[in-house]
């Protein structure tokens, strides 16, 4: 049995341009393509494609998905190993969703209040969340490939120490400039741009930006609503005033 390309986009979300492109690359060619210049695709065909999104959904890249699905690897030992990383990946998204429900718990008591008062342990709001601020960032990945790569190589390295104990600086270091904004701190005071530079240290951990890279986080920060959550929850506006304190860093320190 085989299904045309429209019946496979169909049925797998992947679109017809993209498979075209898996085509091209060698990624993924038909079985076969009739005499009107459609694409066919038969059940090992279908398998292969099922294999490229699970490698898609850990991350990684086609050329590396491509030499694996190429090699003489065993497959049943490739996707056992797939499937042990996406258990780990479900396991770390359940405790994503505990920490937001906690979130949501904590400010919900605290409406009356300061909500920064009523979190007794600042760090769980980070708690399950990817121990890296480039690993997510699509700027990153789709501008600096290598820098998006350093990154995810800095963050396999760490352990469960270095995790919490990077949790416990970043969160520390966001109410520290939170309390900059709320006291009406210029951007470009010597104290928030001395922040700043602890800030672009910290990625440094991770990759090296350079003033164009560190503006385009900055910009993250504020148009990806994931990110800009997580600052604003410290404090509403803080993800647009880290933005524009690391516009004056890049200008000054690193143009």
């Amino acid at each position: 049995m085989a299904w045309s390309i429209a019946e496979v986009a169909r049925m797998s979300g992947v679109t017809s341009r993209t498979l075209r492109h898996y085509d091209e690359i060698g990624l993924l060619p038909p079985a076969w393509t009739g005499a009107n210049g459609h694409r066919y695709y038969e059940e090992a065909d279908l398998l292969r494609l099922q294999q490229i999104l699970l490698m898609r959904e850990l991350d990684l890249g086609l050329r590396e998905i491509q030499a694996v699905l190429d090699s003489q690897v065993d497959q049943v030992a490739v996707l056992r190993e797939h499937h042990q990383r996406l258990l780990a990946e479900r396991n770390r998204l359940e405790t994503l969703a505990r920490t937001v429900g906690r979130t949501i718990a904590e400010l919900e008591e605290s409406k009356d209040n300061d909500a920064m008062t009523k979190i007794n342990r600042p760090e769980n709001l980070f708690e399950g969340f990817e121990p890296s601020s480039a690993e997510d960032d699509a700027e990153v990945r789709e501008r600096w490939p290598e820098a998006w790569e350093q990154s995810r190589q800095a963050v396999e390295t760490m352990t469960d120490e270095d995790t919490e104990r990077w949790q416990r600086e970043v969160t520390a270091q966001m109410i520290r400039l939170a309390e900059f904004m709320v006291a009406g701190t210029p951007v470009d005071d010597p104290a928030v741009q001395a922040e700043v530079d602890t800030h672009y240290q910290g990625v440094c951990r991770f990759w090296a930006p350079n003033a164009e890279a560190y503006k385009g986080l900055g910009r993250t920060y504020v148009d990806d609503p994931r990110f800009r959550a997580n600052y604003d929850k410290i404090a509403d506006g803080l993800a647009g005033y880290l933005c524009d304190a690391m516009v004056v860093y890049a200008d000054a320190r690193l143009s």
